[in-house]
């Protein structure tokens, strides 16, 4: 009997380790295939400072040209899932206000 309940509980630890090290492969592809999609490219990045020096200045300008600050400094870093989720947000903040 004991041979058996050691079984299991090896059994039941590969499945855990199996399930972490899925998790953190996951974790690990998402941020480059987020930078892929948000287009973190110096185009882009261009393109998006171009919409928001066009902005009237208020309180959505200074918004949009933090988070365009985050983006540069994300991308100087290698960091283009941030730096996507970063160009992202100025994006968004530029188109609504």
């Amino acid at each position: 009997m004991m041979p058996d309940l050691f079984e299991q509980e090896s059994n039941m630890s590969n499945k855990l380790l199996g399930a972490a090290a899925m998790a953190a492969l996951i974790l690990a592809v998402q941020p480059a295939s987020a930078a892929k999609m948000g287009g973190c490219s110096g185009e882009n990045l261009t393109k998006t400072e171009s919409m928001i020096e066009a902005m009237a200045d208020g309180e959505g300008k200074m918004a949009a040209q933090k988070e365009m600050a985050q983006a540069q400094d994300a991308m100087l870093s290698g960091k283009m899932g941030a730096c996507a989720a970063h160009l992202s947000k100025a994006m968004h903040v530029g188109m609504m206000k």
